[in-house]
Parts: structure tokens; sequence; C-alpha cells
């Protein structure tokens, strides 16, 4: 691991600089969670921060105040920076604006079709930069990109200066926040990951640095990025230094990795499963070894949000693009989008037929790809409703934080009902799916999801509920790679699925959904 020589540390404590270290003049160039986390936190280390999001209507929300995202502690944390006069909203972005110490650029980087990333937002701000900027300044990549771009801006900067010289010298500064905790992750970050491409990416830069390592003041480029992070920096948290090219593959295969490891322990748990053996106990087996270690081994529905699928795709594109084989990343994407749909098919097998699920009224508690956020962008839940609308089945809706963003994405149907609570959407079902583990969910009495489901029957995609307690309750319990033994399945009346009610049938196997056709 690499360190920090002593020129590079944030001014010590008692210089001229204040105790947080120097304030800063610091524009971020983006929108999103990340760039109002960003914004938000760096403003709390006493710099002054202006954040730039072109559309004019959610940058005066932004000055009111109104975040308008789910992002635990980050309204807080906006609202007291802008009352504290450091941190600021616009939707300019020109030489006024952009004038500043460091420019972050955290724009979007959405998938192509191919997987491939887009990166004109980056191409954009990047051509604004070269046209605006004429004194030193510190560009630092946070968005996700292809490996390359950070070299590729800096080419794009030096050609928009007449004499070959630019003013501005491009890092990589990819970003490892979580969607739901981001702003306790920037503030306690487990590393700092730093691409420079001066000729000093060992972490030796010193001040006699010339040309392009240069910033503000003279200042080794890099030197002024670690200036912004100097709380973090003075408590401990590891630099790690390289160039930008591996700095950027750094964050894509870290995503990958974690992306790798949910579409490992969900193919183990279709295993479990067939086998009779019990995914949790397997979980525990395995990552009770501080080789693997038990972080991202839980069986569930799979990975959703807006980085592991875009950044697994991106990266399988750049090894296709370079000749390269990806079969792991491959064969990652395709167990997560069959793991996307395992109600389904649980429902599917349950009930005999495909044919026999017409009719079917379905609860689905959970719309975000996980809980903390509103964000359900590639989220199992999307897929989910897709299979069961286009199987005949009625479902009932209920998020409790990204119920405006799924209207968005989930195109209105007859058969979808947007419920405005757990309870209301259980009024009327057979059957509930939970597909996001919020704790108002997981908390939620056995008894009354019992009394309101016709068949008393609950797919858990998250194995996240108390199996025996649900049980106990009357109901069964699916949950994924566990055998019904450990979901308390226990015999019970049921009813035809139909909208009207039929005689009661014995259950002749435990775990059989006993359903025919509307």
């Amino acid at each position: 691991m690499k360190s920090i020589h002593a020129e590079l540390h944030p001014a010590a404590a008692g210089s001229a600089a204040t105790a947080r270290g120097p304030t800063l003049k610091i524009v971020i160039v983006g929108s999103g969670y990340v760039v109002l986390v960003t914004a938000a936190c760096l403003a709390s280390y006493g710099h002054s921060v202006l954040a730039i999001d072109t559309d004019e209507a959610k940058a005066g929300c932004l000055v009111a105040g109104e975040v308008m995202l789910y992002e635990n502690g980050l309204e807080e944390l906006v609202r007291e920076q802008l009352a504290a006069g450091r941190l600021r909203f616009t939707s300019e972005c020109d030489a006024s604006t952009l004038a500043a110490d460091l420019v972050f650029v955290a724009v979007g980087t959405p998938s192509r079709l191919d997987g491939s990333t887009d990166t004109r937002a980056i191409d954009a701000v990047a051509r604004s930069i070269a046209t605006s900027v004429h004194a030193p300044t510190v560009v630092v990549l946070k968005s996700t990109v292809p490996v390359g771009t950070a070299q590729r801006v800096q080419r794009l900067l030096a050609d928009a200066c007449p004499d070959g010289k630019t003013a501005a010298v491009v890092l990589s500064n990819p970003e490892f926040l979580r969607e739901g905790s981001a702003v306790a992750d920037f503030s306690a970050p487990e590393r700092i990951v730093i691409g420079d491409d001066s000729g000093s990416g060992s972490g030796t830069d010193s001040e006699t640095d010339s040309g392009n390592g240069k910033g503000n003041d003279s200042r080794p480029a890099r030197r002024v990025l670690l200036d912004a992070y100097a709380p973090l920096v003075r408590s401990g948290v590891p630099v790690l230094t390289m160039d930008t090219r591996s700095a950027e593959l750094s964050k894509l295969a870290a995503n990958a990795m974690l992306a790798t490891r949910i579409s490992f322990v969900n193919e183990i748990a279709a295993i479990a499963s067939a086998t009779g053996a019990d995914i949790e106990k397997v979980c525990e087996g395995i990552g009770s070894d501080r080789r693997i270690g038990p972080a991202f081994l839980r069986a569930g529905l799979g990975y959703g949000g807006s980085c592991l699928p875009k950044d697994v795709a991106a990266l399988r594109e750049t090894a296709r693009r370079h000749n390269l084989r990806a079969d792991m990343l491959l064969a990652t994407e395709r167990v997560n989008d069959r793991q996307r749909c395992w109600a389904f098919r649980e429902m599917q097998r349950d009930a005999g037929s495909r044919a026999r699920l017409r009719g079917l009224r379905v609860a689905l508690w959970g719309l975000a790809f996980k809980p903390g956020t509103d964000d359900v962008c590639s989220a199992p839940s999307l897929a989910l409703v897709d299979c069961l609308v286009s199987a005949g089945v009625h479902v009932s809706l209920y998020d409790p934080a990204a119920m405006p963003n799924a209207r968005r994405v989930i195109a209105g149907h007859r058969r979808i009902v947007w419920a405005d609570s757990a309870a209301a959407a259980l009024a009327g079902t057979d059957v509930l799916v939970l597909a996001t583990e919020w704790p108002e969910f997981v908390d939620f009495d056995p008894a009354a999801v019992a009394r309101e489901l016709r068949l008393r029957t609950v797919y858990d995609g998250r194995n996240a509920l108390d199996a025996a307690e649900w049980g106990n309750a009357g109901l069964r319990v699916r949950q994924i790679g566990r055998p019904p033994a450990f979901a308390r399945v226990e015999p019970m009346p049921l009813f035809i699925a139909t909208v009207v009610a039929q005689p009661a049938l014995p259950v002749t196997a435990p775990g059989a959904l006993q359903m025919s056709a509307a």
C-alpha cells in the first residue's frame, strides 16, 4: 500500500492553514447522490463548494434545500452547509463558475445498448473547462469511466490550448459510495484512490514538480486534492496512488468483484435447494474462512442499482474491445438475470404451470433495488413485475421510498395497483413477495399477513424474514436455497386462485400451491 510523502500531507494544525487544512474553492459538476454527498461533505470540511447541475429545475430545488432523492442524512447535511454559506448550487457552467482550485466531474455515464459507457457528458464538461479555465486548475474525474478516459480528457484540454500548455491537470479519483449509506461512507472511507499521470504516481511527489503536475499555488495536483480530503488523511484513511488507468480499472473491478460474489452465492443457493442443503448454513461455513469473508455472501434476488450492473457490463465490453474473453463477467450477468425472477419461477412451479397463474393476486413489497434508497435502476422488482403481469397476474405494489421513481419506469397496466402502505398492498391478495428487505416489512406482524393472504404463502426473495415466526403464524414461507423444513411450511387449506372463491382444497404436499386459471 502506497504511503503519502511528507510533503504531500495536508498542512499541519497550527500552521497558517486552519485546523481542518487549507480552505479550497471547489466546483463539482454533475447530478445525483454522488455530487450531493461529495459537495455537502467537502463543504463540511470548511471548503467553499459550488455544485453545478445544468437542470435548472433541480438546481432551483437544491438552492431551496430540497434534496430530490432518498439518502440517509443527506438532506440535513445539505441544508446545514447551505445555511453556513459554504455550499451553493447553480445551473450555470461557464468561465465564472468553473474557476476553482479543484473541479470535480461527476456527471452520469450511462450504459449503451451493448454495455459500453456513454461518455458524452464527460466530453461536454471537458470542452467547457477547455474554453473557460485559464488559471491553474486540478480537474478530478469522479464519474465511473472507461479505462483511459482521464488521459483522453487531458489530451483534449491540451489540444484546446494554442501554446501546447494547459492550465488544467486531470486526476482520477473514483468513488466507492454505497447508496443508502453514502454520507457515512464518504466520512469514513476504507481508502482514497488517486490516479495521477504527472510522473509521480507512486506517492513521492515533491514541491519541485513542474509542468502539468502543478495545481494552484504551484502545488502538485495530487497535493491539492489531498488538501480537500485533509480531515480524512489526518485520521489515517489509506491513500492509494497509481496511474489513472489503474485507478479507473480499480473502480470497475471492485464492483465486478462484488457482483460476482452475489451471483456466486445465488448459484450455490440453487444447488442447495436442489440437494436439500441450507444456503444460510453454507454461507456461514464459507464466510468464516478469513480468505473469503462473509461480505456479499447472501442469497437473494440478485444485484441492481445504478452501479453494479453498469460497471460489470462496461468491464465486459472493455474486454471484448480488446479481443479478450470475459467468461466470468458473462456468467455473473446471466446468473443475475435469472435470479431476478426467482419468485415467479417458484410460483409457477407451485402452481404446476404458467397458465394456472392467470388471475393470481400478488402483493409485492419493495421496489428499490435495496433498502435505504429510492433507486429502482435495474432493480429485481422491475423484472419480477414484468414476468408476473405478462403471465396474467394482478400485482399490488408498495415501497416506502421508491414509489415515485417506480411509477416513472413501470408502465401503467390494468393489472397493477399502487398501494399507499404495506398493509394496503395485502388487501385482497393471494400471496406475498418480499423483494426489498425494508425494516418495516421485516418487522411486520405475520399474523396480520396471514389474515389477508388467501393462499397464505410468502416468497421471501431476500431471506430476511424469521421463517419460524412467520410459519407459526400460519404462513408458508418460501426462501432462496432453504429447504421447506427450515421455512416451517405447514399443511393448511388453500383456495383456488380465481376471482370467485372456490371450495377449500387439502394440501397434498408441503409448499404445493394449488392454483388454476381465472
